[in-house]
């Protein structure tokens, strides 16, 4: 039973790109440091991590958006993290049952029922989730949830020196976000908006966001979909594609039929 949905509100204007979430989750979620893609140049601004999986449950993106002669532009900066979506692909495509919604409204994959199947990975439209080589099972931002039922915020927002991530209620978290958007409009940042707030994303996002230019700009799908969304299209396709093989082979037999017919007739002939 859920007592009261929690999760987090990330304000991206505020993000300083200091990675003290990043140190913070992998401290306290004794996840192991990937020293060679740290010591690996991704040549992606300051980003030497790039993206979330199985062992970087937090990551902060850089994108940089300059002029060609560098003389005008901005850095847009983003924490992500995993969703903890209302609807979650992930813990509908999961056949063990592994992945489960805890009493906080969160999305925790349990490693002890994990089979490592790897679905869960390509139903997340985020692309959050990885799977951790000491383990071998699909693993995640678990929104602390260990630290929750203590009473205690998460790692990664308590480390945060700017409060760029905000953890609480839900209901509490959303007239904050609305009331930020309508500052930075007056301020004249009038591209400000929230994504994943509303149900409108996958019945709404437990981690959502304040934007300052289109999602795609953040590696943010603009519309992501439940796997179910897919199935009638993927089972038409796949229906269309037997229907052609089918007559393809019914083709290849017939003119082989007529083939054997015709070499019949020229050895009557002869």
């Amino acid at each position: 039973m859920i007592a009261e949905p929690m999760g987090f509100y990330t304000d991206t204007t505020v993000c300083i790109g200091c990675k003290a979430c990043e140190v913070a989750c992998k401290e306290w979620n004794q996840l192991p440091t990937s020293v060679d893609r740290l010591l690996e140049m991704s040549g992606d601004s300051y980003d030497n991590t790039r993206r979330l999986d199985g062992t970087h449950w937090r990551h902060v993106k850089f994108i940089e958006q300059f002029s060609e002669d560098r003389s005008d532009g901005r850095w847009l900066m983003m924490s992500d993290v995993c969703k903890h979506c209302v609807k979650a692909p992930c813990l509908e495509i999961c056949p063990t049952g592994a992945i489960i919604r805890t009493e906080f409204d969160t999305v925790v994959i349990q490693s002890d029922t994990c089979n490592g199947c790897r679905a869960c990975i390509a139903a997340c439209p985020f692309g959050v989730i990885g799977v951790n080589e000491v383990s071998n099972t699909a693993e995640k931002c678990t929104l602390c949830y260990d630290r929750l039922q203590a009473g205690m915020e998460p790692a990664c927002a308590q480390a945060c020196p700017t409060d760029s991530i905000r953890f609480g209620p839900i209901r509490e978290l959303k007239p904050l976000a609305e009331a930020r958007v309508r500052q930075l409009h007056v301020l004249g940042e009038t591209r400000a908006h929230l994504y994943g707030a509303d149900d409108k994303i996958l019945g709404g996002l437990n981690s959502f966001y304040l934007l300052v230019d289109e999602p795609e700009v953040y590696g943010l799908p603009r519309a992501p979909k439940m796997p179910t969304r897919n199935l009638l299209p993927a089972s038409l396709f796949s229906t269309a594609g037997a229907a052609a093989l089918a007559l393809l082979g019914l083709v290849g037999l017939r003119k082989r039929r007529m083939d054997e017919r015709a070499a019949e007739r020229d050895v009557v002939d002869v």
